[in-house]
């Protein structure tokens, strides 16, 4: 992946995801129906954030381990 951080210009990165809850549902039950992945800046930390799927199986699985 070429990546280039719009605030300094550096060239090196870490990825990472995170997942997080939607609704009043999902916050009741713990549900983290969101997932995103982040690209952060080495040098600067600046932090992008990219929505990414999740499938209905990986809902479930997640609402039976919490």
């Amino acid at each position: 992946m070429k990546y280039k951080c719009p605030k300094c210009d550096n060239t090196t990165y870490e990825i990472d995801q995170i997942q997080a809850t939607g609704g009043t549902f999902t916050k009741l039950f713990n549900i983290q129906n969101k997932k995103f992945t982040s690209v952060s800046c080495k040098k600067c930390t600046y932090t992008e954030f990219f929505k990414a799927k999740t499938s209905a199986l990986e809902n479930v699985f997640d609402f039976f381990t919490n």
